[in-house]
């Protein structure tokens, strides 16, 4: 559509244009000026006057400016003006940039002042249980003078404690316990069992990481029993002797695995079971092909360790060990039956929410980040939030390089150790960032048979990480590290370091996302420090290899490589959102069913009708009913008005046990119908068929809900008995794979084909 250029609304149109650009370019300076100009008053008043000016303070300049006074008095660091504009723009609503060092942590304060002053209890989101409880006691005393309280999680804490640290007015967390705490909430019996308020605001450290890297990562409670599995040992004796190009093929590009004929007809005779194809061999077959994902394409001290006798999980992002992290059931088993550990029971799935699910749950969102602007579109079009660049207290001065390309891995790392090793004559300190556990020790053999003294930081010594980074900016330091996202610390130069050029950081990888590659930048140059930084390429590596296609790696840089890669993995998570925002829909519709149960409540009873009319109609309906405020906006389109009696104690019981058991049933249902759908057939009729066979499963569900409380109510009444206390529960987080392994796809798909019948 072309608009007349003399309209009235071209002409409404630039003025609101012109009015948000001024705002922009005028707004901040003159906020900070005014700010610091009512802190400097501020800075003369006596504990008492400060303490009291703090308590009444409401306006949200008045609020900045008393925070920065307090900040100096009781931890004695003076607030740059770009820690204040870092916060203004968290009070906005905004995910502030702010490059590593430039104080991120005391630039939230004021921000989590601001909103929990509104009466909103705050969450302060953090990458691990150490910073929860480290930011928390260190920034308490600033809290104090506005007369907040502040409390942490950690994971080790009772209900008691934790409902008490989620009643403060501002509580420092991991994104992970806030969430897991949620899925507890949600199967509660009694109201005084739940921990968690009103979900008011959230304030998201290393936002980029938890709102994209691991947004899709489920979050998952579990309890029943847990049967004796002996299937993925039985298989492992086999597949293990299996050969590559002999039994099975890899296809490294698509991270999947496929039996030949020679393989289908050596596993047929290993089991006796007939074709493997066969419908009653869907479980074989399935644990066959994880067997040979977990031998064939998941790595030793690269993707996992093994440590205490289990298998941990490596952060990809982070480095780090994720701490009860599994992949989907099937193939975590064939791990630990490859690495010979005990297996891990499984029982049935509760619950699950994602990590991007979650934060929706918050009206207010805002966070902080080291690098977002390069995902700047996603952080818009996923979450509403815009991106403000802070600019640094002090010009970065860092140096980096070019990339170093080289023909193949060998030659890469030859040149990395000769790097090294020239600057570690010089006495100036150099940070090696390496993306595997593998590789860093490996490096570290040869700078040990080459008589460099170093240190080396990854998922196996992760406990001693403060100290290894208080030493990394020392003269002649060498510092190993796997990638050094998150890692909460500041790497300090020592005596006479700048004048060497400042640490040195050498990345022997690149990474799918330029912001993890960049975050490991900047470890140098800090706050004004010199330093520099170099990364070393092979068309050899993972990256290189997996997203250049033939003939490409001359032509395409690797910073090339990873838009292209970016690209893919934008898609791949607009795509997953597409089948699971439906889910979350229907979640949300059970879960504000049975808070009213659990409250003693007698909500209407659920309505079974198709609630979305003609079937073409039927994306764009779900989408408007998927999303929070439409659900609670359209909830009484769900419901028939209901008796007015009050609810028994046996009947609350019976209907609260009832929704949880059948959504429990649900999930496994829909698990294995996503499970289901063949890889070939993502297309949007896939998704129109996905949608359809959901929406009708989810009638199912309601009507299936009433008519079995109805019916277990009067088993319970004759009987006299209650519904059985529900057992033990844990939590864990799977890997991003909703719809299970590739080759599951590709398993129930072929036997469809071959079987000619629907599973």
């Amino acid at each position: 559509m072309t608009m007349n250029p003399n309209s009235p609304a071209k002409d409404g149109l630039m003025r609101g244009l012109l009015r948000k650009l001024f705002a922009r370019l005028d707004s901040t300076p003159r906020q900070i000026e005014r700010i610091n100009a009512l802190r400097a008053e501020l800075t003369r008043k006596s504990e008492t006057e400060l303490r009291a000016y703090a308590r009444q303070a409401t306006d949200g300049f008045e609020i900045m400016a008393a925070a920065a006074a307090v900040a100096a008095r009781v931890l004695n660091q003076e607030m740059f003006d770009v820690q204040l504009q870092g916060a203004l723009a968290l009070t906005k609503g905004r995910i502030a940039e702010m490059q590593t060092g430039e104080g991120k942590t005391l630039a939230a304060v004021p921000a989590a002042v601001y909103y929990a002053k509104a009466g909103q209890g705050v969450h302060v989101m953090t990458v691990n249980d150490y910073l929860a409880r480290r930011d928390a006691q260190w920034m308490r005393g600033i809290y104090e003078y506005f007369g907040l309280t502040v409390g942490h999680i950690q994971r080790d804490m009772s209900a008691a404690e934790r409902k008490a640290a989620y009643a403060c007015d501002i509580t420092y967390a991991t994104a992970n316990e806030v969430g897991f705490d949620f899925l507890r909430d949600q199967l509660a019996l009694h109201p005084e069992e739940q921990v968690h308020r009103p979900f008011a605001v959230a304030v998201i450290d290393e936002a980029d990481s938890i709102l994209i890297d691991e947004a899709r990562i489920p979050l998952v409670i579990a309890g029943g029993e847990a049967g004796v599995e002996t299937l993925p040992h039985r298989v492992d004796v086999v597949t293990r002797h299996f050969r590559r190009g002999v039994q099975f093929h890899v296809d490294e590009h698509g991270r999947n695995v496929s039996l030949t004929d020679h393989g289908a007809r050596d596993a047929e005779r290993a089991f006796h079971c007939g074709s493997l194809y066969d419908e009653q061999n869907l479980n074989l077959l399935c644990a066959i092909h994880d067997s040979l994902h977990a031998h064939a394409l998941l790595r030793r001290d690269v993707d996992y360790l093994v440590k205490n006798g289990a298998i941990e999980s490596v952060d990809e992002f982070k480095g780090r060990i994720i701490q009860d992290r599994r992949w989907p059931a099937g193939l975590h088993s064939a791990i630990e039956a490859k690495e010979g550990v005990a297996l891990k029971k499984q029982g049935q799935v509760l619950g699950s929410i994602t990590l991007q699910n979650l934060v929706a749950l918050y009206p207010q969102v805002c966070g902080m980040t080291g690098t977002a602007a390069t995902q700047a579109r996603e952080l818009s079009d996923l979450y509403g939030l815009d991106v403000e660049v802070i600019p640094t207290n002090r010009p970065v001065v860092r140096e980096d390089f070019v990339d170093e390309v080289f023909g193949n891995k060998l030659e890469k790392e030859e040149a990395v150790i000769d790097e090294i090793f020239q600057t570690y004559r010089s006495d100036r300190p150099v940070l090696v960032g390496t993306t595997s556990v593998e590789e860093s020790e490996r490096l570290s053999g040869r700078l040990r048979d080459a008589g460099i003294p170093h240190h080396v930081l990854n998922a196996r010594n992760e406990e001693e990480e403060a100290a290894i980074i208080a030493r990394a900016g020392q003269r002649g330091a060498v510092t190993i590290s796997t990638n050094m996202a998150g890692r909460g610390t500041d790497i300090q130069l020592g005596s006479g370091v700048a004048e060497l050029g400042g640490l040195y950081v050498i990345g022997t990888n690149k990474h799918e996302s330029r912001r993890i590659d960049n975050q490991l930048r900047g470890r140098a140059g800090r706050q004004g420090d010199p330093g520099s930084s170099r990364f070393f390429v092979s068309l050899q590596d993972d990256l290189m290899q997996r997203y250049s296609g033939e003939g490409a790696l001359q032509i395409k840089t690797p910073d090339a490589i990873q838009r292209v890669a970016e690209g893919q993995n934008l898609t791949v998570r607009q795509f997953l959102n597409k089948y699971e925002s439906v889910l979350e829909g229907q979640r949300q519709i059970i879960q504000g069913h049975r808070q009213k149960i659990l409250e003693g409540q007698r909500p209407p009873v659920l309505v079974t009708t198709d609630l979305f009319g003609e079937e073409d109609d039927l994306e764009m309906e779900i989408a408007e009913v998927s999303t929070t405020e439409d659900v609670s906006a359209t909830e009484d389109a769900y419901y028939e008005d209901a008796s007015l009696a009050p609810m028994s104690e046996i009947e609350r019981l019976v209907r609260l046990s009832t929704i949880d058991d059948l959504w429990s049933e649900y999930l496994a249902e829909i698990a294995d119908y996503r499970a289901g759908i063949h890889l070939v057939s993502w297309s949007r009729d896939a998704h129109h068929e996905y949608l359809i066979t959901v929406h009708r499963t989810f009638l199912k569900l309601q009507k299936k809900i009433e008519a079995d409380s109805l019916r277990r109510l009067a088993e319970a009444e004759t009987s006299g008995l209650l519904p059985k206390e529900r057992g033990a529960t844990w939590t864990y987080l799977t890997t991003d794979s909703p719809f299970g392994p590739a080759t599951e796809r590709i398993i129930r798909g072929l036997i469809r084909m071959v079987g000619g019948k629907a599973l």
